[in-house]
């Protein structure tokens, strides 16, 4: 049901690459394509969403999925990080309202966790750290924004994000090559499966109930990028010539997949025979279009291989092959904010978001 890709002789060595977030919903889907390429894998993950596939994982290939080690970004330690050659640092608290949960822990891992990530990075000679940024950094702004134009975080998420390039851009010297990869809004399916993003959203409403009600006149843009095209960026970045990546910031996507929410919307219900879907008079502030010609022209050999239609059929034969019912649509595993607060409700988590020594009965 994945997608996966084919083996490749790889342009130059082969590196030994550290993978944060190993576990989630982009990850699930990097890890087996890098080593598909040849490279050797280490995961590190905070199990969070260790509980639920919606289908079962691509094995990576003949040499099975990566050891993965179970830890808090928040206690990550020097001997962690000896003897990679890179790192792709995806291990944080993911979306808007997970983010809004507690904005200060959002801090304590998604900004100060990755800053001490890559400065025992640096101390350990790792050469590239590949960051997963964002395009939510753009918050609200008029035009087509390109990676010079002013930052705008509209949240805690979006605005440690912003932190982490901040601090990390000046650690950039002849030995450590920081890159900072400004992801659209991602779609498509995954073993680790995410139904809080729009697309992937919409899919699953127009599967289980046939109907999307939009509460809003659909009129915000939104970029969008397939999971597996932002995995080829990544992979692109990893074997880049050192120059092309150095301390640059790269948004992924392409241009022709700047879409208004109203645009998803109906690509979805024409891939979804019987739904029915309808648009309120609410409005969404948050509207952003964004320009990729950078990654294109600057990036070797990475391109999008999909768009939004494709997408949404990718996930209608996903739903159709494992029969997917509205129970599994909901459950919280595929849901990051619904999964969190499921985690403390059960006080499998404190509240600083460590898991608990012992649950009680």
């Amino acid at each position: 049901m994945g997608v996966g890709t084919d083996v490749v002789q790889l342009k130059g060595r082969a590196m030994r690459i550290l993978v944060t977030g190993t576990e989630g919903y982009l990850g699930s889907l990097l890890a087996p394509r890098l080593m598909e390429r040849g490279h050797e894998v280490v995961g590190l993950d905070s199990g969070y969403y260790m509980t639920g596939w919606l289908y079962q994982a691509p094995a990576g290939g003949p040499m099975g999925r990566p050891q993965t080690i179970i830890k808090d970004l928040r206690n990550i330690e020097a001997a962690d990080v000896e003897g990679f050659d890179a790192i792709v640092h995806m291990a944080e608290l993911s979306n808007d309202p997970t983010g809004e949960l507690r904005p200060g822990i959002t801090h304590e891992i998604n900004h100060q966790g990755s800053v001490k990530l890559a400065e025992l990075a640096k101390a350990a000679s790792v050469e590239r750290f590949i960051y997963m940024s964002s395009c939510s950094v753009y918050g609200i702004a008029p035009g087509e924004l390109t990676e010079e134009s002013p930052v705008n975080p509209q949240t805690a998420y979006a605005e440690c994000k912003t932190l982490v390039e901040r601090d990390l851009g000046p650690m950039a010297d002849d030995s450590f090559s920081p890159t900072f990869m400004r992801n659209a809004t991602a779609f498509g399916a995954s073993p680790r499966m995410r139904f809080d993003i729009v697309l992937n959203n919409l899919s699953g409403l127009a599967w289980t109930t046939k109907k999307i009600a939009m509460i809003s006149d659909g009129s915000p843009w939104r970029p969008l990028v397939h999971a597996l095209d932002i995995a080829k960026s990544i992979e692109c970045a990893l074997e880049a010539p050192r120059d092309a990546i150095h301390n640059q910031v790269f948004n992924v996507g392409s241009s022709a997949q700047n879409y208004t929410v109203r645009q998803i919307a109906e690509i979805v219900a024409d891939v979804f025979p019987g739904c029915d879907l309808t648009f309120g008079d609410g409005s969404d502030n948050r509207s952003y279009k964004v320009s990729f010609d950078k990654i294109y022209s600057q990036l070797p050999g990475f391109e999008c291989e999909w768009d939004a239609e494709r997408g949404a059929r990718q996930l209608r034969s996903v739903f159709e092959a494992i029969d997917m019912t509205d129970d599994i649509f909901k459950a919280a595993p595929f849901t990051r904010l619904k999964r969190l607060e499921e985690l403390l409700r059960t006080k499998q988590l404190d509240q600083d978001f460590y898991w608990a020594s012992s649950v009680d009965n």
